[in-house]
């Protein structure tokens, strides 16, 4: 058997297992209100905790599975999540299920385990999807929300948070027996990988982005059941398949997204996203019908899903030697997104009587990422044409339709002895070497006013007045419009050559 072939399905099926346990309260919270008594704040409250530790605690799985390796990571969290899944099952008070949320939330944070594993195994540009496949594990989610109100129907809330147990053991040896024994570690100190990051720009806005998608995901995922029940008087069950289908669509398309951030530039997936967002922020602040209301939670679920997998191509694109904790910091950010909506939800609610604010501010802070990833798209975009100049091995000079120098690459300082700084803002009449005459130069602008371009032979001088023979094009750049902008020249030092002809 190829252990490394199987850590894919294996670490998937495990994050779904681990995202089943994370929301089993929120799956069980109308029937646990029957025996327990909850107000709108605890619910609330119990709903949001276990997304606490799970949303923190990622960080250090993320790094500790770099030291260690996703099979002792998996094996451990699921042992341990034995203790809580118990305890909930036996819980009489709201400490309780606020104690044993808290460490339910260990459930949400393997989600790290996998996304700093799997890349190990795989080309970088494939990263986008297989983190997407791995990241559908979320599908867990609703398997647990559709799954247990019916059994809670059949065999009561307490068997049913008892019944994890049983997934959760048969994974602990699953990992234990079919995990990578041999998977590559990373043994950087956390304090080294941290300060290598945590003032990277890249980091907070990528972070932000997660913030919103997956927060998004999560809050409307422990959110969803108990407000259909009481908002649009729908049974625990109707409640429960609805939000198994948000649920669905989501995971459905992380992988989706994820192949998109492979196949196009990322930065666009994301502006879709994000105007999706906003635009279902809007139509949900408006407290529609049952009908609108599936609309734009259905968009969420889309844009969330997609944007979940697309993000996760921006870490090894950005941050392929410290992926481990960034992966671990970004999920975090993101089950932190989910943490708060569900309570800023019920303060609105409790001070307004609606949803509104709630939605619209959903609606905002997408905005306000659509404009940091339209900045990050062009700013990208720079970067890459000041990389394309600087790595032609030929001169070049750009310079504005007035002959003002803009940009010259470290080609062109090699052959002229000039600096960069000593000719932007001057013309390139500085490289003149006198032994042309005005008719050649106006035969040359001719030729690039009717053609666009001019190429051939020319005299120039370096910094030092020697004399040397170029072959050089300049060519006209233009914008939309058809109006001349700038004009590129590119030449090569041909001296040497034409001496030995």
């Amino acid at each position: 058997m190829n252990i490394k072939k199987i850590q894919l399905p294996l670490q998937t099926v495990s994050l779904i297992i681990g995202f089943m346990v994370w929301v089993m309260i929120s799956s069980l919270i109308p029937h646990i209100r029957k025996d327990i008594d909850l107000s709108a704040s605890d619910i609330a409250l119990v709903t949001a905790v276990p997304v606490i530790l799970g949303s923190l605690l990622r960080i250090v799985l993320g790094y500790w599975t770099n030291l260690l390796g996703a099979r002792i990571i998996f094996v451990s969290s699921f042992l341990i999540l034995l203790v809580p899944v118990f305890y909930i099952s036996i819980a009489n008070s709201v400490t309780d299920l606020i104690l044993g949320g808290l460490l339910l939330g260990i459930g949400g944070a393997v989600f790290s385990v996998g996304v700093t594993s799997m890349p190990k195994y795989y080309p970088k540009e494939r990263h986008g999807f297989v983190n997407g496949i791995y990241g559908s594990g979320n599908i867990g989610t609703a398997i647990t929300s559709f799954s247990a109100p019916i059994l809670a129907n059949s065999i009561g809330w307490e068997n049913t948070a008892r019944t994890f147990m049983i997934p959760l053991l048969l994974f602990a040896l699953l990992n234990f027996l079919f995990g990578d024994r041999r998977e590559p570690k990373v043994t950087t100190s956390l304090g080294s990988q941290l300060k290598a990051v945590i003032k990277n720009e890249k980091l907070l806005f990528i972070s932000i982005f997660y913030f919103i998608t997956f927060g998004s995901f999560v809050a409307f995922t422990v959110y969803l059941p108990n407000f259909l029940v009481s908002n649009f008087e729908l049974s625990p069950v109707d409640a429960g398949i609805r939000t198994a289908g948000f649920i669905t669509l989501a995971t459905i398309m992380r992988p989706v997204g994820g192949w998109l951030g492979d196949k196009f530039n990322p930065f666009i997936i994301l502006l879709y996203v994000f105007a999706g967002l906003t635009i279902s922020g809007v139509l949900l602040s408006f407290s529609p019908t049952i009908t609108l209301y599936t609309v734009g939670c259905l968009t969420v679920a889309l844009c969330a899903g997609t944007g979940n997998g697309t993000i996760f191509k921006l870490v090894p694109y950005y941050f392929s030697k410290q992926a481990g904790i960034v992966n671990g910091i970004v999920s975090a950010m993101g089950g932190i997104g989910g943490f708060f909506p569900p309570i800023m939800l019920t303060i609105v609610y409790n001070m307004t009587g609606h949803y509104a604010i709630g939605f619209m501010a959903l609606s905002q802070f997408a905005l306000a990422s659509f404009v940091i990833v339209l900045w990050m798209f062009y700013i990208e975009r720079l970067s890459l044409e000041s990389k394309l100049i600087n790595s032609v091995a030929q001169g070049m000079m750009v310079t504005t339709k007035n002959g003002i120098i803009q940009k010259v690459n470290p080609a062109f300082s090699m052959v002229t002895g000039y600096s960069r700084e000593e000719v932007i803002g001057k013309t390139p009449s500085i490289l003149r070497s006198g032994k042309h005459d005005e008719t050649f130069y106006k035969n040359m602008w001719k030729s690039i006013h009717e053609k666009g371009f001019w190429q051939g032979e020319i005299w120039n001088k370096r910094k030092n007045n020697e004399p040397y023979l170029e072959w050089l094009t300049i060519s006209e750049v233009k914008n939309d419009a058809g109006e001349v902008k700038y004009y590129v020249g590119m030449f090569s030092d041909i001296t040497e050559e034409r001496g030995k002809k």
